[in-house]
């Protein structure tokens, strides 16, 4: 019985390793990209997976439309190929501040 848990132990230890190096943060990031593709709006700028910068002009359920250039092209795009939103927004961008502490 021991022999078996001495033989067994270490791969069941790096298997609980590999979920939480790899498995678990590429999930997390992976729900921050989703929550970043549904938070967006119109007129923000974005950029693709391919490298086109461009601002938001209307979405739909799953493609939006975006302008590009000074020309204003107009481009359909899936929302799984926008990569980042260049547009910061006021709740991420105010950090929440600690409580000042007063002393006696």
């Amino acid at each position: 019985m021991a022999t078996i848990l001495y033989q067994f132990g270490p791969i069941v230890l790096i298997i609980v390793l590999m979920y939480f190096i790899l498995i678990r943060p590429q999930k997390k990031k992976e729900k921050e990209v989703q929550r970043m593709r549904s938070s967006l709006e119109i007129g923000d700028e974005i950029t693709t997976i391919g490298g086109i910068i461009g601002r938001v002009v209307s979405m739909k359920e799953d493609t939006i439309v975006i302008e590009t250039g000074s020309d204003r092209s107009k481009m359909r795009l899936a929302r799984w190929a926008i990569q980042t939103n260049n547009t910061p927004h006021e709740a991420e961008a105010a950090p929440a501040k600690p409580a000042e502490k007063t002393e006696k």
